[in-house]
């Protein structure tokens, strides 16, 4: 296409295919969320001590018989566990925490240019941190309401950037 420019002349147009709206979206919700996991991962590693001994205090005070059901579900013997394993393995846990929130980065700033390699690297992020939890921790690294909820936006957006693959090349 040729627009007529001031001169009179023709000069070409170049149209650049832009950022399909998923993508965009998707790679936009990953930064935030990254910042999000950020916070949160230096948070758990400065307070794990902290939250392991207000449990155990909890647990072990004359109220605990007294409380609530749901309270006592969030402070159970097993809920103390995967505390005591989240302090004892904070280090590597923030490290590989630290890694994926990296790899989601650049995975989606490489997802931006159209790259593949980019998909595949935000996938290792997402996931890496999910698999090295579950090895260190176990499985109650994913219970209770924040450990669904971690898995729910892990699939979703594992299966909405696998959607817009279409957008990306090698």
């Amino acid at each position: 296409m040729a627009d007529l420019n001031e001169a009179g002349s023709f000069s070409p147009v170049i149209e650049t295919k832009s950022l399909p709206s998923g993508l965009n979206v998707l790679t936009i919700l990953t930064f935030v969320g990254s910042a999000i996991g950020l916070l949160g991962t230096l948070y758990n590693f400065t307070n794990a001590k902290k939250g392991l001994d207000q449990m155990e205090a909890a647990i072990n005070s004359p109220e605990y018989e007294n409380m609530p059901a749901l309270a006592k579900k969030f402070m159970s013997p097993e809920a103390l566990e995967v505390a005591r394993k989240s302090y004892e393995n904070r280090i590597p846990l923030t490290l590989i925490g630290l890694i994926g929130i990296a790899l989601c980065v650049y995975g989606a700033v490489q997802m931006r240019k159209r790259k593949m390699q980019g998909y595949y690297l935000w996938l290792t992020g997402e996931l890496l941190p999910l698999l090295v939890s579950v090895i260190l921790i176990g499985m109650g690294a994913l219970s209770g309401i924040t450990g669904g909820i971690i898995i729910l936006f892990t699939v979703v957006f594992v299966l909405l950037y696998t959607m817009q693959r279409k957008h990306l090349t090698n």
